[in-house]
């Protein structure tokens, strides 16, 4: 009878197993199989974003841009801020927290959230506008938390045993990091599992991917979102991720920084080490190209095009200072290295102009489904990259001028590597026009331009 028993436990036992393990890899499969679109209110807001103004941008995405493959909207930093133009000033911020001493949305400024239901009725209407929903948040825990030394977790510590009171994030006051102890996994549990109950789809976790580097809170991290039961993407900030930390965080995340934050700069401002400019993500990008697959996405960072808040010290929001043509040489960058794609910009201020670079159906298919992009060559300041289709019928290929001059490009398509065959159908993707049954390609590239063509075999 006990071995009966003891049988039936083990099986019990099993059985759960088994479940767990099934629901994980359903989860962790269902994760960015293409690399994240979306709207990020940053670039747009800052810290002030409120809940108005999302909910606009939102309604714009679902309207505007859903068909085309957009469907992340996320709120970046500083929602539970009751006060973030104080930002300057941090001891006199005032946060929002609850009893378990986790933070939730400044009611002033998300007044949906004001009964309780943190970013629950939020993200009730991203999802019901057919979108999905994401947060930002900082690595660890709250000062205030700790300061209150408050219960955590369903194993009853405190929070001073969670907390790392010696690491503090360089450019934000908020939190402190959290300890690789039983305690601080409880932590992230119990924080995952608010953002769950939430409808959270999307979590960009910020002071974690460098400046410095936090693999032992990046793992934390994951496994309680696998614990949650929610499929909830990864994404990791800032950058510059480094190189010989892509095995662990492609283990742990979909998309991680792989740059400092990327304004409206075609080339960095003289003497200035921060931000990084479009002209300086080639490299960058070029030496993250084969980490790209499913599931793991080297992240280039958002595009600042549109109307932006200004950098700090530069007054009133305006207009990106990216020409035409540099704003579709960042975008075809970021779509032949397969980088996901977060527009910055204001959408309710959404131009035609803005519009088309952001619904270019051949442009974004490059983005979701081509394979092997990758720097080809450079030839003085023109710049090559390769890629083909998911079905493999097509070779996608495209160049850059990096110089201030026009350059003339006249140059085979087996000069390229593209020796499948000597002739291609050949499609302008930014032009939407067919070019006819080509050898060779011939074009004048502008200062800071770019051509990008499908080569139908």
């Amino acid at each position: 009878m006990v071995v009966r028993m003891g049988m039936k436990r083990l099986c019990a036992t099993a059985a759960v197993l088994l479940l767990a393990v099934l629901r994980i890899g359903a989860q962790e499969k269902a994760l960015a199989p293409t690399p994240p679109m979306g709207w990020n209110s940053w670039d747009s807001y800052g810290l002030t974003v409120n809940e108005a103004q999302f909910r606009a941008n939102m309604v714009v995405m679902a309207a505007q841009l859903k068909e085309f493959g957009w469907q992340y909207v996320v709120v970046d930093e500083g929602w539970y801020l009751e006060n973030p133009e104080n930002a300057s000033i941090p001891q006199a911020l005032r946060y929002t927290i609850n009893a378990q001493g986790q933070y939730e949305p400044a009611p002033n400024r998300f007044p949906t959230s004001e009964f309780g239901g943190g970013f629950k009725p939020l993200s009730d209407a991203v999802h019901k506008n057919g979108l999905k929903f994401g947060i930002h948040i900082i690595r660890g825990i709250p000062k205030k938390t700790v300061l209150a030394n408050t219960r955590i977790g369903s194993i009853h510590v405190r929070a001073s045993f969670a907390a790392d009171t010696t690491d503090v994030c360089p450019w934000n006051p908020d939190n402190y990091g959290v300890k690789a102890n039983a305690a601080g996994q409880a932590w992230y549990d119990g924080l995952m599992k608010q953002y769950a109950s939430w409808g959270v789809d999307y979590i960009k976790v910020d002071c974690i991917a460098s400046h410095p580097y936090k693999g032992a809170e990046i793992a934390m991290i994951h496994k309680a979102i696998v614990k949650s039961g929610r499929a909830m993407v990864l994404s990791l900030s800032p950058g510059p991720t480094a190189l010989e930390n892509a095995a662990e965080v492609g283990k742990n995340a979909q998309l991680w920084r792989i740059s400092d934050d990327v304004w409206d700069y075609w080339e960095k401002p003289e003497g200035k080490t921060f931000p990084q400019s479009v002209k300086g993500q080639f490299p960058v990008i070029a030496s993250w190209a084969k980490y790209a697959h499913t599931g793991n996405w080297p992240d280039a960072d958002m595009l600042p095009i549109g109307m932006l808040v200004p950098t700090p010290g530069e007054g009133k929001p305006r207009a990106s200072r990216l020409t035409d043509d540099e704003q579709r040489t960042m975008i075809t960058l970021w779509a032949m290295a397969r980088s996901p794609l977060f527009v910055g910009g204001n959408l309710t201020q959404m131009d035609d102009s803005m519009k088309s670079l952001l619904t270019n159906p051949g442009v974004i298919e490059v983005d979701q489904h081509s394979m092997g992009g990758h720097m080809q060559g450079r030839d003085g300041d023109v710049v090559a990259w390769v890629a083909v289709s998911k079905d493999r019928d097509k070779n996608y290929l495209a160049l850059f001028n990096l110089g201030d001059v026009p350059v003339h490009v006249d140059k085979t398509f087996a000069e390229y590597g593209l020796i499948d065959r000597t002739e291609y159908k050949v499609r302008d993707l930014w032009m939407r026009k067919e070019l006819g049954t080509l050898n060779a390609v011939t074009e004048d590239l502008p200062p800071h331009g770019s051509v990008m063509l499908s080569l139908h075999q």
